[in-house]
């Protein structure tokens, strides 16, 4: 069984750290025996200045072309904001055929040009081309990249907080999400108590073993079973806040256990506060900690990225306000969270039949202030990163479908910032409608600038990094790929040859050479979207210009070979070269049978 996320197991914090704090790059030192990457000379008039065998650092003969596998020094290339935005009518029905003229975008209240349009459907992917084998390889059988990891959600259940019924009434629904899953869908499933954790799969029966394996965790009893009862707001407002109010409602329910004491029911009080501040704390930091843990993990996945979390909500104090935190993390990592008040449409506690006592005024204006205050961090982690908070209803299973399903239409929206900054500030964004519409906009509300570097090694890998993890295709450069696999005595290796087409590279002229650097990123996900393995090659180009010219027309290719075993996979390739800072990306879904 999985160590909960709350525990942090070595293991976990250890894998993290390291494809987070260093994405691909690490792959550089992989063993040659585990991956080997080369270039490959272009078909028709090979290159002289390319030999078939050449070790990192090793130079041609001629000069004209040097790979190895350190960075190159990019310059910092001008950020590039997508939007993705859903817009949806008075219904909750998404909305279809609108253009780009009917969208508005300011950046700190600036408009900006919206220099790209998509519109995204679940059926816009497009299949994977076939392509031919080499000799005495076996070709690699294409897949569609709709039936490839498009979307990793992962349903985030508050077991801490969740009552019995709330939490049954969760899990139904999530069981009717499980039959809506597509074939492009991975799902994970964590708790805030981090006692129950599945990463991310598309296997139907582990989700639904995952979901009767959550129960509720709270970190104390019921409330309603002590003497008095107290809850975490109430602590809070008695001890930190001191609320005359709240000390008033909590020594007046004292008095109904001890009696006529005011001395010993004050005493109660101050003990039952204690207690429960305390551990109401660590409820909210276990919340905490997990969902930061989670956006972590997440991070490193391709694709779109989305949590939706249910819960009752909880009350959060302002010293343990860690919410922006989580949503600037969050925003960075371009991860959607979508929160569901799992009370549905609830009538406020003070309206129970079980109370034997009608609770007074001064109760009741207490209860139903405390119980509006616990929907704030769920209101506050949607709002904050774009996604969508679902309360107020008790159709908690349309609401997880459509908090969790890829909407019917989306539309995605580019822009370069105007006068950006390399400050690593946050920037305020809002779409708009062009006419005054009715409908509701879901979309993110900001995005941070790059931080501008000394070093643009660093800010070359960073943006790499950011390409590699994502599964937006990129076509400023012309690339194709070509895919074989080998049998071998410990499994199969993949060969992954990118060609790159060179009549739109920006050389620059210097010493009658034609200078460029290329970088070749060729990463290996498995089909739950796990990074497998990867390699970067880094070529420097000095061409003469008859070399160029033959060039131009047979194009340079770049050989990675990997050792895997037979599965279904991902191939992301992603070229940028250093003279144009131009990008292009491009996806291969491939299955090796067993």
């Amino acid at each position: 069984m999985a160590e909960p996320l709350g525990r942090a197991p070595s293991s976990l914090l250890k894998v993290l750290h390291f494809v987070l704090a260093s994405g691909i790059y690490f792959l550089l030192s992989l063993s040659p025996a585990r991956a080997q990457s080369q270039p490959v000379p272009p078909q028709g008039s090979p290159l002289p200045s390319t030999p078939s065998e050449q070790k990192p650092q090793a130079k041609a003969a001629s000069d004209e072309i040097v790979s190895h596998d350190s960075p190159a020094a990019f310059k910092v290339r001008v950020n590039f904001v997508l939007v993705r935005v859903v817009v949806r009518d008075v219904k909750g029905k998404a909305v279809a055929n609108l253009k780009k003229e009917d969208f508005q975008l300011a950046d700190n209240r600036k408009l900006q040009i919206i220099s790209s349009f998509a519109v995204e459907t679940p059926a816009s992917h497009v299949p994977t081309v076939k392509v031919e084998a080499e000799k005495d390889a076996t070709e690699v059988t294409p897949v569609k990249t709709s039936e490839l990891p498009q979307r990793f959600v992962t349903l985030y259940f508050d077991d801490l907080h969740l009552s019995t019924s709330d939490l049954m009434q969760s899990r139904l629904a999530a069981t009717k999400l499980l039959g809506a899953m597509g074939t492009g869908d991975r799902l994970a499933i964590f708790t805030t108590s981090g006692q129950v954790q599945l990463e991310f799969t598309a296997d139907r029966d582990k989700l639904q073993e995952a979901l009767e394996r959550i129960f509720p965790h709270p970190l104390t009893s019921s409330p309603t079973m002590d003497c008095p009862p107290m809850s975490y707001y109430e602590a809070y407002q008695i001890l930190e806040a001191n609320d005359p109010t709240a000390l008033q409602v909590a020594t007046l329910d004292a008095q109904r256990c001890v009696g006529n004491m005011p001395g010993a029911a004050q005493s109660l009080v101050q003990m039952a506060a204690q207690r429960e501040l305390t551990t109401g704390d660590s409820a909210v930091q276990f919340a905490f900690q997990n969902l930061q843990a989670l956006i972590r993990r997440m991070s490193a996945l391709p694709g779109q990225r989305v949590i939706v979390m249910m819960s009752p909500g909880f009350f959060v104090t302002p010293s343990m306000r860690e919410s922006s935190e989580l949503i600037d993390r969050a925003t960075k990592a371009n991860i959607v969270i979508n929160t569901i008040d799992a009370r549905g449409l609830y009538v406020s506690s003070v309206y129970d039949v079980a109370n034997r006592t009608p609770p007074g005024n001064l109760k009741t204006a207490f209860t139903m202030a405390e119980e509006a205050a616990q929907d704030d961090v769920l209101a506050e982690l949607a709002d904050g990163t774009g996604g969508v908070f679902f309360h107020n209803r008790n159709d908690i299973d349309k609401g997880l479908l459509q908090a969790a399903a890829e909407p019917e239409v989306s539309y995605v929206l580019g822009f370069t910032p105007q006068n950006l900054k390399l400050d690593g500030k946050y920037h305020h964004l809002k779409v708009t409608f062009t006419d005054k519409q009715k409908w509701t906009l879901q979309a993110r509300h900001g995005y941070f600038a790059p931080k501008g570097s000394a070093d643009p090694e660093a800010a070359a890998k960073e943006e790499i990094q950011q390409a590699v993890f994502s599964q937006d295709e990129m076509h400023e450069l012309p690339i194709e790929c070509q895919t074989q696999f080998f049998k071998n005595g410990n499994g199969v290796r993949l060969t992954v040859v990118a060609h790159i087409e060179t009549q739109g590279l920006r050389f620059r002229k210097a010493e009658e050479r034609n200078n460029d650097k290329l970088t070749v990123a060729t990463v290996v996900f498995d089909e739950n979207g796990n990074l497998l393995t990867g390699l970067e090659k880094i070529l420097v180009l000095r061409l003469k210009d008859a070399t160029l010219e033959r060039v131009n027309k047979t194009g340079i290719s770049v050989k990675s070979s990997f050792d895997l075993q037979p599965g279904t996979f991902l191939v992301r390739i992603v070229v940028r070269d250093s003279e144009g800072t131009q990008m292009a990306a491009m996806n291969r879904g491939v299955v090796i049978p067993y």
